[in-house]
């Protein structure tokens, strides 16, 4: 899995998508994450087809939605958003939520066949508080690949990082809104730290998600905020670097609904 990638949250104007997919593959990006939900795997697709890149090089994650978690739901919904993406199969697909139909069993009892028969190669979930990986994590016939959350510097998610680490858990973490949908632009850390870089905000943040092993995803439409994102790659930081910014006071959270588990 590319530790820096693609997300289409929001991104439901077909013209807008495919030239953004179409935009990342050719300045390099090889990971393109969408769902279900955000009503754009088709312009994804569309994009992912026109590229001059092998499938085998790509990784594409998909999600499920919350009403279509249960077993039967789960196997229609990875065939239609195949259908959608004209792919064969899907690197990686998501429990988008627990919540809606998720049941432990049922649903990952589906996860786990989906990845027996080749329809997918890895089984991930997103936005799972530690006690409901840890609980995934168990009763999953398959392993459980990634845990997808929002994660930066004024979300550092500690307590996840450290569960995901542990040699019975295992499980890679992919940061959404790595950038705090631009917020981490004024924290004055980040802002000292890009300055010695000479490097923006949004890179050091993207940097330190890197140092974290944490994969990234963030939305960019236009080509400038693409090519931004792209350059965190060649953005070092060092250890005090990374002791300032897991120092940040600060905490903010983006996505908060009312159904998340956080909030039960």
């Amino acid at each position: 899995m590319p530790m820096l990638g693609l997300g289409t949250y929001g991104m439901d104007d077909y013209d807008e998508c495919v030239e953004a997919v179409t935009t990342a593959i050719e300045m390099g990006y090889r990971h393109v994450d969408t769902a279900e939900g955000y009503d754009n795997e088709d312009a994804v697709g569309d994009a992912i087809a026109e590229a001059d890149v092998e499938r085998e090089d790509l990784f594409v994650a998909t999600k499920v939605s919350p009403d279509n978690l249960d077993y039967d739901h789960v196997l229609t919904s990875a065939e239609e958003s195949l259908e959608r993406l004209g792919l064969d199969y899907l690197d990686l697909l998501y429990v988008h939520w627990p919540t809606g139909e998720y049941e432990p069993l049922d649903t990952l009892q589906a996860f786990a066949e989906l990845r027996e028969e080749g329809v997918i190669e890895e089984i991930g979930v997103s936005n799972f508080e530690p006690e409901q990986l840890a609980e995934a994590v168990e009763v999953s016939e398959e392993p459980v690949f990634a845990n997808q959350v929002e994660m930066h510097p004024l979300l550092r998610q500690t307590e996840l990082q450290s569960v995901c680490a542990q040699e019975e858990v295992d499980v890679e973490l992919v940061a959404y809104s790595p950038i705090a949908r631009g917020d981490v632009d004024d924290v004055a850390e980040l802002q000292d730290i890009a300055e010695a870089h000479d490097a923006t905000p949004a890179q050091v943040s993207l940097a330190w998600l890197r140092e974290k092993g944490v994969t990234a995803i963030p939305k960019a439409a236009s080509r400038d905020h693409l090519r931004e994102n792209w350059l965190s790659l060649a953005v070092e930081l060092d250890d005090e670097d990374v002791e300032t910014i897991d120092a940040i006071d600060d905490e903010e959270r983006i996505v908060d609904p009312d159904r998340a588990p956080w909030n039960q």
